[in-house]
């Protein structure tokens, strides 16, 4: 059971990790086929039981080192049992421009009526124009639409809890999604926030509907500092946003704005580098060398002044008060290091300084990370990562331990 007494609270990526938001794979990875995947941001159809069985291992991993483990679908279903929550749950579900007024009304009125556990269930893993509610007159959008098309689309991506959400000291940052099979995510997790017992009083770090920023672009690289990945998922536009709120709330001195590859196997700052220590990262070496910063502070008027670009490793360590941040390469070699940067070998999960939950099949970085004195906890990952996405990626941090 999660320990409702404690408030949420993460000041850094390592401090030991003592409660977590997780999403095991649901009915919404079976709504995958060769012809949505690509739109729905998965490289291949997982094999759905596989990936179920690999996330039950994660998450035992986690609670055999004494972190609670908070299920979303657990956290959605009591949201929702509260009346406005299930209100605004039907409202998310429906989209009148998609269906028309009277197919939407007629599905608002069905939503309305179903249990919490129910409309949880059409939040995730969505809905066909065949699993409507009966039609009660003739609807040209359901009478053009194929049966298996999507009334309400799934959100395979939901395993990714790092993305939709990040807290920020005492604070939740609910992410603004860029890719559109992805912008609904914000509602959910917004509804959890707003509405589960645990969450009701935390504050907002940014709000959801500002410039794009996904939660995988943000790295508590120390207390009061960020670093905040600008590529194909989080704009320039949104990290200042973000900055600029959590300097205004007094929970940065300092944000870096690192620019990364816009691709598909750059998506995240987070698939590039991963903090392993208070003073240690793991990072994909092609990029050791070529990754800047962008240095934004609070001024005494109220403004943001920039400085930069500067090597981002020179500029995080200037930030966290150290000498240096030790880089462990992913991989061996270049091939090696390149397979295993697109494996997410550089996404583990801290669970405490010199801790690390890693993928198995990135053999070589899990050596690199062992001969540097880092406890590597691998787990099965050959289904979890159709979706491009490791450890850190399915895991949304709630509450850490000072370090």
């Amino acid at each position: 059971m999660i320990d409702e007494t404690t408030p949420p609270r993460v000041d850094s990526e390592v401090g030991p990790l003592r409660a977590v938001l997780l999403h095991r794979p649901g009915n919404e990875l079976k709504r995958l086929t060769p012809r949505n995947n690509d739109q729905l941001l998965f490289d291949s159809i997982p094999w759905v039981d596989r990936a179920q069985e690999e996330h039950d291992a994660f998450a035992e991993v986690l609670r055999g080192r004494g972190v609670e483990v908070l299920l979303l679908a657990d956290a959605l279903r009591t949201a929702l049992g509260d009346t406005r929550a299930h209100a605004a749950g039907v409202h998310a579900a429906v989209d009148e421009r998609r269906l028309g007024p009277d197919l939407a009304d007629s599905l608002r009125s069905h939503l309305s009526s179903v249990s919490p556990a129910v409309l949880a269930e059409v939040l995730m893993a969505g809905m066909t124009f065949e699993e409507l509610p009966a039609a009660e007159g003739a609807s040209l959008v359901r009478l053009m639409n194929h049966p298996n098309d999507f009334a309400v689309d799934p959100l395979p991506n939901l395993l990714f809890t790092r993305d939709s959400s990040a807290w920020i000291g005492n604070r939740v940052a609910v992410s603004s999604l860029t890719m559109p099979a992805r912008v609904r995510e914000t509602a959910v997790l917004d509804l959890i926030y707003a509405y589960h017992p645990w969450f009701r009083h935390a504050a907002r770090a940014y709000g959801a509907h500002s410039a794009p920023i996904e939660g995988g672009d943000v790295m508590l690289l120390s207390p009061g500092v960020l670093a905040i990945g600008v590529g194909e998922r989080t704009t320039a536009a949104g990290a200042e946003s973000l900055a600029r709120s959590v300097f205004a709330d007094g929970i940065a001195h300092t944000v870096l704005a690192v620019p990364i590859q816009q691709t598909r196997a750059t998506m995240h700052l987070d698939t590039v580098c991963t903090m392993v220590a208070a003073d240690a990262v793991v990072m994909y070496p092609l990029s050791a060398d070529s990754l800047t910063a962008f240095t934004m502070r609070p001024t005494d008027d109220g403004s943001v002044k920039v400085e930069g670009p500067a090597p981002f490793l020179t500029a995080a360590a200037e930030a966290m008060g150290i000498d240096r941040l030790r880089v462990i390469d992913t991989g061996l070699d270049p091939v090696t290091a390149e397979r295993e940067q697109w494996d997410d070998g550089n996404n583990t999960l801290a669970l405490a300084p010199g801790v690390v939950v890693g993928y198995e099949r990135n053999v070589e970085t899990n050596a690199r990370l062992t001969e540097a004195g880092i406890e590597v906890l691998a787990i099965t990952g050959s289904e979890l990562g159709s979706g491009r996405g490791g450890p850190r990626c399915m895991s949304c941090p709630i509450r850490r331990e000072s370090i």
